[in-house]
This record gives structure tokens, sequence and C-alpha cells, in this order.
């Protein structure tokens, strides 16, 4: 092949330089093959690439189809229910929310409903009419030790940053939220002038690293969380424990989003990678997360104070009950993600193998609520690919109170899941911090899309609810949706994750033997 190479390049030019002799209108074919050629010499001696060693120019083809080979499968090769992680039919249903466009579609489900796990709604005789004038649903979040409690509604802007997204997006997500009535999760990166100045509803995350409330060498800083907690567009604050993304990893920005304005923001210095530590330095164990939870609501003026956790360890997350029940000091809210979420960009080994999967987290966390006979003080909120009116009915109906969701909120800001978001080339202005990228986004266009999505998301919820004859979302139990577990064998919710008694898990003589392990492994002095 290198032999041939050179014999034909030698042949090639020696044929150009006799056109060009006779003709010079034929040195323009220099401009042509003279590159190539070049390319391919040196191809042939470096020794980084085998292929284009042995290969050289045309070896090159490879790299390129390689590169094209993601854009050419979700346009020409994939079928609309084969896309992931999520396919045209999710994606095309967001955009056309978000239009107010009909999302209607004919001729049947394009599903295979006889496949292991499909789920449905079972609908009732008694069905209820919807009133498409009807108000959203709220849900207060607020246990009998928040001061402050907050109506909340059913679906919500999952936790995004700043620095992961561009300024415009986040502009937009927080515009949408003041036009919907609902609110907006500021990630782990900090509470930056652009969660704040559209006006919208804030949830201000804080992760492990305290961005926006740290001193210099990254500890928890009363002083300047006061400052930030006070305000009055925040509304509630959450402690990230993980994210589903990569859970027990902590939050990753690249150096090359890191801009002065991000690490202003974040109260750190930029030049290199911003990686959150696994774990919080301002508590150690369960005991000492409720006094940092006293310590927040008094700081806050008694906003309501969560957490939000993928679940791992089930003996630890029953460790944080045990405290709650020892110190009768409760969270007010329990963000549950699950292990599918990923927004953030991770190893391929936290995004594929690390975290418990929605459905059986948050069935879990609410039966150990509820086992310990808290729940009624305590909202759980589902996270992890939400971005339907049955999606929000499934969680409702493992015991979630609301949801939120992010991937959907960045369809309907525009993301066509070019699943470039960690390299800071995302093509729609979402996931970036290039100028030249994020100016394709307008912030007054895209609101507007995000607040219709999130509307037309929970009218099709209710809609949903009403055919199931159900009024209200603390209606939904878990026998309204059925799941194919085999072939030929159908399971409600109910029977799949049967519910425990209340107060169950507070004596062991009570609890049930497929709780008893984790239970007696459950220290409220340790994690």
């Amino acid at each position: 092949m290198r032999k041939a190479f050179i014999i034909t390049s030698i042949t090639i030019l020696a044929i150009i330089g006799i056109l060009v002799y006779v003709d010079w209108k034929f040195s323009l074919l220099l401009f042509i093959f003279v590159p190539l050629i070049v390319m391919g010499l040196y191809d042939m001696y470096q020794s980084k690439h085998t292929i284009r060693r042995n290969f050289p120019l045309l070896g090159r083809m490879r790299y390129l189809l390689e590169e094209l080979g993601p854009e050419m499968r979700q346009y020409f090769i994939e079928t609309d229910t084969e896309g992931k992680p999520f396919d045209r039919l999710q994606r095309s249903m967001v955009y056309q929310r978000s239009k107010k466009e009909t999302s209607t579609k004919p001729f049947g489900t394009q599903l295979d409903v006889y496949n292991v796990g499909y789920e449905w709604i079972n609908h009732s005789l008694n069905a209820i009419p919807f009133s498409h004038s009807e108000e959203q649903p709220r849900v207060k979040i607020g246990s009998s030790q928040c001061t402050k409690p907050y109506m909340s509604s059913m679906f919500n802007i999952s936790a995004m940053s700043y620095g992961s997204l561009s300024k415009n997006a986040i502009l937009a997500l927080n515009a949408g939220a003041k036009q919907g009535g609902f609110y907006h999760n500021t990630g782990e990166g900090g509470l930056s002038p652009y969660h704040l100045e559209p006006g919208g509803d804030v949830v201000w995350n804080i992760g492990t690293g305290y961005f926006s409330t740290r001193t210099p060498d990254g500890k928890f800083s009363v002083e300047e969380f006061t400052k930030r907690a006070t305000l009055d567009n925040v509304k509630m604050i959450e402690i990230k424990f993980s994210q589903g993304a990569k859970p027990g990893h902590g939050g990753i920005l690249p150096k090359e989003k890191v801009t002065d304005e991000i690490a202003a923001i974040r109260l750190v210095d930029k030049g290199h990678d911003i990686i959150s530590p696994p774990k919080h330095s301002a508590f150690s164990n369960p005991l000492e997360l409720m006094d940092f939870v006293k310590l927040l609501r008094n700081h806050s003026g008694g906003k309501p104070i969560g957490i939000k956790i993928c679940i791992g360890n089930k003996s630890e997350f029953m460790a944080i009950c045990k405290a709650m029940v020892e110190t009768r000091t409760y969270l007010d809210f329990i963000t549950v993600d699950g292990g599918e979420g990923g927004t953030g960009a991770a190893p391929p080994e936290y995004s594929d193998h690390v975290g418990m999967p929605l459905r059986d987290a948050v069935a879990f966390v609410y039966d150990c609520l509820n086992g310990f006979g808290i729940k009624s003080q305590i909202k759980i909120i589902a996270s992890g690919k939400v971005i339907s009116g049955f999606d929000i009915i499934r969680c409702l109906s493992l015991g979630a109170d609301l949801c939120n969701s992010a991937r959907g909120m960045m369809f309907a800001l525009g993301c066509i899941q070019a699943l470039e978001c960690h390299a800071n080339t995302c093509p729609t202005g979402v996931a970036t911090q290039n100028p030249d990228l994020t100016k394709g986004l307008v912030p007054q266009e895209k609101s507007v899309r995000v607040a219709n999505f999130q509307h037309e998301t929970i009218k099709n919820a209710m809609e949903l609810m009403a055919s199931a004859g159900l009024k209200h979302p603390d209606d939904v139990t878990r026998d309204v949706v059925s799941t194919r577990v085999e072939r030929n064998v159908v399971e409600t919710f109910a029977q799949t994750f049967p519910e425990l008694e209340t107060g169950c898990l507070l004596n062991e003589n009570t609890v049930p033997k497929e709780f008893l392990y984790f239970w007696k492994k459950a220290n409220s002095e340790k994690f």
C-alpha cells in the first residue's frame, strides 16, 4: 500500500507537471492534488495511528465516518423507537408540546405491548370529565417545622447548573418557570444572576463543593449562605448528596467551560476542571446532617430544606430516617434521582452501572418514610427520564408527590440530543459556553416553549388521572399502573412493590424480613 501510494503520487505529480507546462490552467490541479499527497506522505511516516500509517490518506475516511456515525444513525438509520437515551417519538412529543402543536398520532401505538416491561394505566369505567380550564394542582412542601412552606407545581425544572448550561439556557428556563408558575432548580453550580433575573421561583441546590456559599478553602460558609438563601426568589434549599448521572462521584465542570464569570459565581479559581468532592465536609453522619438541616432552616428564614439523593446502600438511607426519628428533625422534601438520570457528564461505568433506577428508588424511599411513620412530614420529588404525563402518573403511583425534569426541559429549549454536552460544542447553544453557539438560543423565544411544555405535560397527566377516575394526585395509588413482567404475566405496582404498614420500621419485631438486614445495619451515627 505504501509503495503503491508513492508510485501513484509521483505519477500524478508528473502528469500535472506536464499539463501545467502545456497549459497554465491545469495548475489548478496543483491546489487539489498536492495537499492530498502531502497529507498522504505525512500519514505514512507518523507513528500514532496504525490505520493511517498502513493506508495513507484513505485511512482518514475511517475517522471521518466514525465521527459522522452518530448523526447518520440518528437521522437515517434509527427507527422512531430505537434512539437512546430518548427515542424520536419522545423527542418529537416534547418539541410538539413546547410549540403547542398537535401531539396526537394516528394508527395506534408503535410500541410492542406484549414486550416485557410494557406499562399502562388502568382506566376506570367511572372516568371523570376533564376540563382543560382547570388550574394545575399544587403540592404543599413543608414539614411541621417549616415556617415558610412552598406551594409547588407537580412538574418542575430539575437541577442543571449554570456552567454546564449556557447563560441563555438558564435565562430561558427561569423565565419559563416564571410564566408557568413552577420552580427552577439551580443545580450544584451555584446561584447565578441568571437564575434570579427573570424572577422565577428557585430551588437552590447546594452540593459538596458548596458553590456560591463556600470559604476560600472550600468549606461551607454560613455568611455566604444567609446572603443568598434569604432572597425572595429562593423558595427552597436542596442539599445534594448524589445525582443519577454519577452517584458517589461528585460533579464535573470541564475547564473549557469555566469562564471568569462562572469562577466568580462559584467562588473558585479558574484554569482547571472544577470537580466536586464525593462527600460533604459540613457533616459526617446522619445525626450531624440533622444539625445541618436545622442550621439551614434557621438561616434561610424557615424555608423548606431537603436532600437530593440517588439511592445506593439502602442502610444509609434508613440511617437518615432513624436520625430524623431520633432527633425529631424532619426534612421537608427528598428529591429521588434515578440512576438513569444523565444531564451531567460522567464516566460510562457510572452512567451505566451505578445507582438505583428511579422506579425502585421511589418505591423504596416511600416505604422507608412510611415505615418510620414520617411520610406525612416529607414530600418525595421524582427525577429521572420524566417527560410525559404518563411518566408523572407512574412516579405518583410509586409514592412520589411531584416530579422534576432535566432533559425534557432541554428538549423544550431546542436540544437535539447531539450528545456533546461535555465538549462545549453543543450545536443548539444549550450546553456550551461558546458565545458563537449560545447566541442562537434566544431566551425570549425559548422561555415560552419551556412554559408550554410544562403546561401541556401537566394537562396530559391530569387527563390520565381523570380517565382512571381520580380527582387529585393524592388519589394515585400503586394499583393504577400495570407492568408486563413476563410474556404472559402482568402485575400492578401494588403487586411488584407491596407497601409497608405505617410505623412497621420503628420496632425490630415488626420490620419485614426483606428490610431487616438493612434495618439492623442502619446506624444514625454513621453513613
